[in-house]
């Protein structure tokens, strides 16, 4: 059953994530994709799928989202702006992306914007350098 989701459902939940995992349709899909969980582990439809997600080693929707995002950036890093590019100091977040200065909330959720966005974060507090 694993097998069966991983070659259809997610393979179509993954195609071009990137341009809708920020859509209001997500949210219809990510309760799909968790019937689907429940389904494969033959568990009842209230169950909380935190742990059955865990269990399959799948992702939930939106961490695939910003998995894909985070993919893109690496993938394409040359077309990406750095700070070290914009001025010469020695900054702390010289190595981070530049992002563009936009004005408006709504193009701050665009996918350009979440892409460096998502990427310029540190991996987790403990890893996170304190000069």
């Amino acid at each position: 059953m694993r097998t069966i989701y991983f070659s259809y459902i997610h393979s179509i939940i993954t195609y071009g994530i990137i341009f809708w995992g920020n859509s209001a349709a997500n949210n219809e899909v990510f309760k799909l994709q968790k019937r689907a969980i429940r389904i494969i582990t033959n568990s009842h439809n209230r169950t909380s799928c935190h742990k059955l997600f865990q269990e399959l080693n799948v992702l939930p929707l939106q961490s695939q989202y910003i998995l894909s995002l985070a993919m893109y950036v690496v993938k394409n890093i040359e077309d990406f702006t750095s700070n070290s590019n914009i001025h010469s100091f020695n900054t702390r977040y010289k190595s981070s992306l530049h992002p563009p200065l936009l004005r408006l909330a709504k193009s701050q959720k665009g996918v350009y914007y979440a892409r460096i966005m998502i990427y310029n974060l540190p991996a987790s507090k403990d890893q996170e350098t304190v000069w």
